[in-house]
């Protein structure tokens, strides 16, 4: 009795198992990019963790020996950096598929944790372990025969931009470009944002002044002290109705990720910056204010005078768009620049 019932309990293991290895091993692939004008392979970065994260890589089809190369920093979403639809409408996926499209130059994206074929959770992985996985792809990159080292550009893509310049370590760049970011400190970028939120939502000038009046103190809590924003409330009950969101962080990503924002100090980052930057905002962004993304600038410019180029495109917002469409000023004027870099070397104007 015992002998006979090991394989009969056996086979009905394997039964149950059956008709999930099949929904496993028959699940479509993944839909991919496609463009006309290069190739796209595919690697792998490695985070703090040790997690794989899952890295873009795009050679022109017509390229002869090294190319120059992006190097995206990417936005503080969870949300992937592969656009398999050549037709979104998703404003960071055009600029990402129209420079790779039109720059003949190679193109090196990577996927946060737990995004697309990453490993990991994005949910619960703080900034330190992001800023690891860039860096970590920023080196694969230098491993790929047709990429010219002497030639990379890092384009920091909102929250990005602001930290693009901590990626590439002791090594040379041609030059950054912040597009819709930040460099002031992480507190003072949400006290701004959380009133003009307030603003947008129609509060009374009354009530604006209160509540930014209690985020003072509510970020001080949570940004420097190293609170939760759950603990926070539950120190401060009466702050209650005014948190909207998690209780263990915000926008998606855990509180530790924007604490450690926090403690950057982007003022020393970018004074030490000698690469030329240009910095783009849009008018109508209501997410990074002209004060975050012209700071970029400032600083650069104090240490290097006429280092650093600001431009605000009329009417552009956060996601790149005017009116709804995309903003093809954007691409032209980022091609432009990078090909003056690249003819003269000499500054950003």
């Amino acid at each position: 009795m015992v002998r006979n019932s090991v394989p009969t309990l056996f086979l009905i293991a394997i039964t149950a198992v059956t008709p999930f290895l099949w929904s496993q091993t028959a699940r479509p692939e993944p839909k991919r990019e496609h463009f006309q004008n290069a190739g796209v392979l595919y690697g792998w970065a490695e985070d703090s963790r040790g997690e794989r994260l899952r890295m873009f890589i795009t050679r022109p089809n017509d390229a002869r020996g090294k190319v120059p190369a992006i190097f995206f920093v990417g936005w503080l979403s969870c949300d992937s950096v592969e656009y398999p639809d050549a037709d979104t409408k998703d404003g960071f996926g055009i600029l990402l598929r129209r420079l790779i499209e039109w720059s003949g130059y190679a193109t090196v994206r990577i996927d946060k944790p737990g995004v697309g074929g990453s490993q990991g959770d994005c949910g619960k992985a703080d900034f330190n372990d992001e800023l690891a996985g860039y860096q970590s792809a920023f080196d694969e990159m230098l491993k790929y025969d047709f990429i010219d080292p002497t030639m990379i550009f890092a384009i920091g893509l909102s929250n990005g931009g602001g930290t693009s310049a901590l990626i590439p370590r002791q090594r040379a760049v041609r030059g950054y470009i912040a597009a819709s970011s930040w460099r002031r400190t992480w507190y003072e970028h949400m006290l701004e944002l959380e009133r003009r939120r307030l603003i947008e939502a129609g509060k009374s000038p009354a009530e604006v002044n209160s509540a930014v009046k209690v985020f003072v103190e509510f970020y001080a809590l949570y940004l420097m002290k190293g609170m939760t924003p759950g603990q926070v409330i539950a120190q401060h009950p009466e702050w209650k109705s005014l948190w909207y969101d998690s209780p263990d962080g915000q926008y998606g990503r855990p509180a530790a990720f924007y604490q450690q924002l926090q403690a950057l100090n982007l003022g020393e980052t970018w004074q030490n910056v000698n690469e030329p930057v240009l910095v783009i905002r849009g008018t109508a962004d209501n997410i990074m204010s002209h004060a975050d993304s012209q700071a970029i600038a400032q600083i650069v410019n104090q240490v290097h005078p006429g280092r650093a180029r600001y431009l605000e495109i009329d009417g552009m917002t956060h996601g790149f768009t005017i009116n709804e469409t995309f903003c093809d000023e954007l691409v032209t004027t980022i091609l432009t620049w990078m090909k003056e870099q690249l003819r003269t070397g000499k500054g950003a104007s």
